[in-house]
């Protein structure tokens, strides 16, 4: 396996909120990205956003407009997942489906040379399912950032079952090298970060379908009590009312525990489209 300091060309897949922003910490680090999608309007919403972002930090006086012009230059975007053979590292970001996830790493494990590590953004589906359709389960590894990526710190390191100690290490510090907190977590659904949060999100739902408080009330009891940055509700409309719900059924198909069933209401919703942030509706209207 090729050394953490061998690894200059990485490959990200899915070019959504934690695709494009996994793109930049790498870019913003000195490597080059070859960030992939399925169609050409998700690929280029997607280097907007790394553009916007690269050039907000460069307002703040974070990076220099020159380090942001170079990070930039350094993502190429593509719609070919075969362009993906040459790189020394790749992590999937694609939507939280298993049947998605399950056919990328198929693909990756014929793409990419055998010693290359693949790894997961994933935030509750299985790596050791995962590395089980590849022919080098030892080199697959969950690296779970979290939103918004250039700025928070923590990355769940996840092992699966057939994760090698050699692979623990370079993602490990990998991580180091962009600057974030690798935190070691061994696979189970929803790993430490999901299965804690998800839980509280979902009964924050069913307090607000069931007439409990509204909202807003909800959200400023957490505030205000909790000393929470945002409310559960403000923060499921951020991360995604869909995320939100695959998330939970992860958690209930995984255990069998009816604690896990979702919120009816989340159901309803994201049947309707309100989706949150992205969508312009959710719990709050944007």
């Amino acid at each position: 396996m090729q050394a953490v300091n061998e690894i200059r060309n990485v490959g990200v897949i899915g070019a959504g909120t934690m695709g494009n922003g996994i793109a930049h910490v790498f870019a913003r680090s000195g490597y080059q990205v070859v960030l992939c999608e399925v169609e050409q309007r998700f690929l280029d919403r997607g280097l907007e956003a790394l553009r916007k972002n690269l050039e907000r930090e460069a307002a703040k006086g974070k990076i220099s407009t020159d380090d942001a012009q170079a990070s930039l230059a350094r993502v190429t975007g593509v719609l070919d997942r075969e362009r993906l053979a040459d790189c020394d590292f790749v992590i999937e970001a694609a939507t939280e489906k298993f049947d998605i996830k399950k056919a990328i790493f198929t693909d990756l494990d014929r793409i990419t040379r055998k010693e290359v590590i693949l790894a997961s953004n994933t935030s509750s589906i299985s790596v050791t399912k995962l590395a089980n359709v590849t022919s080098r389960p030892d080199r697959v590894i969950g690296m779970h950032f979290f939103n918004p990526v250039p700025i928070m710190k923590l990355v769940e390191v996840i092992r699966g079952m057939a994760t090698s100690q050699e692979t623990y290490d370079q993602v490990r510090d990998l991580a180091g090298k962009l600057e974030k907190t690798p935190i070691e977590v061994n696979d189970a659904p929803g790993f430490v970060s999901n299965r804690v949060l998800m839980p509280l999100l979902n009964e924050a739902m069913y307090a607000v379908m069931e007439g409990v408080a509204t909202p807003e009330a909800v959200d400023e009891v957490f505030r205000l009590g909790m000393a929470h940055p945002m409310g559960p509700l403000t923060l499921a409309d951020f991360i995604g009312l869909d995320v939100c719900l695959d998330i939970m059924r992860v958690l209930q198909d995984g255990f069998g525990d009816p604690k896990y069933r979702p919120c009816p209401l989340l159901v309803r919703m994201v049947d309707a489209g309100w989706l949150g942030r992205k969508s312009g509706r959710g719990f709050y209207q944007y």
